[in-house]
């Protein structure tokens, strides 16, 4: 299994606070990779530096493309090398935290806009039927205008998108927040399908357990530092963790 993403002591500021200091981290191919930690503990600045969204202040970043095996410089130092638009059809999607789908647009008109960067028309109707066959309350609803739709629904939403460029490397920012206990059951069910398929996962989860639960490796982010790494059932162990994010 080759490395997919590397990461080297990046380094985000937003003005005097220093939100992520020298994270490094990788993420191999066909992984579920998590990271967790508590609210403010610059989780999700590190995924939207990986997709091109958040400027870093110091780091390294290379992506592998599992389509040509041709390694790229994303990032060096406080140069992005790559804009997010490029990183999109390189293969690497980002589904946001707090969903950001656009409700006035039909849930089919949220699923194209996904596929935005690409040109190969049947490939887009292929990847929307999978869509819909990983979500099949979407396609019953495709032709609602997203605002209509529940948190639950929402969320399904903001993961076709994403999949809808048909990335490699899928990014998923804190994909349970707001959810029954049912629907994360469910969200993390077809999370561990998508995987099983040959995707490769970058999962930002304040549910610790859900996530610990599929990961293969995982990352504890506090402070914008890195606490502790290992396996996921190493960290679902781990009396630290267990006491700070698991209700002991």
């Amino acid at each position: 299994m080759g490395v997919m993403l590397k990461v080297e002591k990046l380094n985000v500021n937003y003005g005097a606070i220093h939100a992520v200091r020298d994270v490094s981290l990788s993420i191999g191919r066909g992984e579920i990779v998590t990271l967790i930690g508590a609210n403010g503990a610059g989780k999700s600045s590190v995924i939207r530096s990986i997709m091109g969204l958040t400027r870093s202040t110091a780091g390294e970043m290379t992506y592998t493309s599992p389509r040509n095996n041709a390694a790229i410089p994303l990032q060096g130092g406080r140069h992005s090398v790559v804009p997010t638009e490029e990183r999109v059809k390189m293969g690497i999607a980002l589904s946001p935290e707090g969903r950001r789908i656009l409700p006035q647009l039909t849930v089919e008109e949220n699923l194209a806009l996904g596929a935005y960067t690409r040109e190969d028309s049947r490939g887009v109707a292929r990847d929307l039927s999978y869509v819909y066959s990983l979500f099949p309350r979407l396609k019953e609803r495709q032709k609602q205008k997203g605002g209509t739709l529940s948190g639950g629904e929402q969320q399904m939403l903001a993961v076709g998108r994403a999949l809808m460029s048909r990335p490699d490397l899928l990014m998923l920012d804190e994909p349970s927040l707001g959810l029954a206990p049912i629907l994360v059951e469910e969200v993390f069910g077809i999370i561990r399908e998508i995987n099983a398929q040959g995707r490769t996962i970058l999962l930002v989860e304040q549910n610790a357990w859900a996530a610990l639960k599929i990961a293969h490796k995982a990352y504890v982010l506090e402070t914008g530092a890195i606490a502790l790494s290992g396996t996921g059932s190493e960290l679902l162990n781990n009396p630290r963790v267990r006491e700070a994010y698991l209700g002991g």
